[in-house]
Order: C-alpha cells, then structure tokens, then sequence
C-alpha cells in the first residue's frame, strides 16, 4: 500500500482568516507530503508496508511510528475543518451530551482543551477523543502520539506544533487555538463520534 497525501476537502485560501492560504501551502503541501514520502520509503519491505495507518500507529515504533503518526494526525485535523463553519456550530445529540455531561458545559470544555493546548511542552496535539463507553477524554500527545495507542477513539485536534502556526500567529499559541474554534466542522466530528 502506497500512502498518498490526502486532497483537502476545501481550496487552500478557504479556511482565511483563521488559516491562511501560505500556512496550508506549507503545512499540507510541504510538512505532511514529507511524511508521506518519509513512511513509504522507510515501510517498503516491512511488515508495515501494507497496514492501513491507524495500525502502524498502534505497533511501530521509531521512525515509522512518527511518520505514519504525523499522517494520522494531520489526515484528521485537515478533514476536520470547513470554511467559516462558524463558533455558534458546536457539538449536538450524544456527543454534546457526553459532553455536558463530562465537562459541565461546551463553554468549559472549550476552556479545558485551550489550556491542555497552551501548557503542552514543545510539539504536540491536543485531542478530544472517546473511550470505548462513549466518554469524551482530552488527551495531551507529545510530537507523532494518537489517542488510538491508548484505545481511545480521535475526534478532534489541534496542532500545537509551531509549523501549524507561526506564520499566522507567530509565537501566540493561545490566539491560535481560540481561533481554530470558528472553523472546526462539528458535523464531522459528530460523525467520527458515531461511527
């Protein structure tokens, strides 16, 4: 199985101001297709070479590990975004339930996930996951790590990697997630939820 760079489900220039055209220039076409290619280099003749990535990420290690993890990551924080989704589209049905019920309140998730993001030390992903009861879960994962090699279920993230960000907001990590809220695409994450 040869891994392809995924097609963004919006132009380039869609997802402005939160993200700008340059920013997905770099960080889509440059950053991941070099996890693209580093994974399909380094998996060739490997017992990896034909595992879907969810897979790989569950049993490599290495460089493998962290290519196939990079992919995994960005795949679901790409796809999870729509241009002007807008911040008053949040979760609905069962997962804004499991929400409210976890949290207190979207307002306090949101608060919670912003401040797993900030205090994340160096490179990483913030995620909003699900155990296998349903249950939301934030998890901090330092540089490639998922939430599925704690077998946990990834909805949504957020890069906290500075590639992610330091063209449009330079070193202002905290704008940069309180802005992603406008265009997360609640009906995707939803359906990752239900699946």
């Amino acid at each position: 199985m040869t891994h392809t760079l995924i097609t963004l489900p919006y132009a380039p220039e869609a997802l402005e101001p939160v993200i700008s055209r340059e920013t997905i220039g770099y960080h889509h076409g440059k950053h991941l297709q070099a996890y693209v290619d580093n994974l399909n280099k380094l998996a060739a003749g490997t017992e990896y070479e034909d595992m879907p990535l969810e897979d790989i990420v569950r049993k490599a290690q290495g460089g493998i590990f962290n290519n196939a993890g990079q992919i995994l990551n960005h795949n679901l924080y790409f796809t999870q975004f729509a241009p002007a989704a807008g911040a008053a589209n949040g979760p609905c049905g069962k997962l804004a339930e499991a929400i409210n019920r976890e949290f207190g309140s979207f307002e306090a998730f949101k608060a919670e996930f912003e401040q797993k993001g900030v205090t994340l030390f160096g490179s990483g992903w913030v995620w909003l996951a699900a155990d296998k009861d349903g249950r939301p879960v934030i998890t901090q994962e330092q540089n490639a790590g998922n939430p599925v090699t704690q077998g946990l279920k990834p909805l949504m993230t957020m890069d906290v990697w500075e590639h992610a960000y330091y063209i449009d907001y330079r070193n202002r990590r905290t704008a940069h997630l309180q802005a992603l809220w406008q265009i997360i695409n609640w009906e995707e994450i939803n359906r990752r939820y239900t699946a």
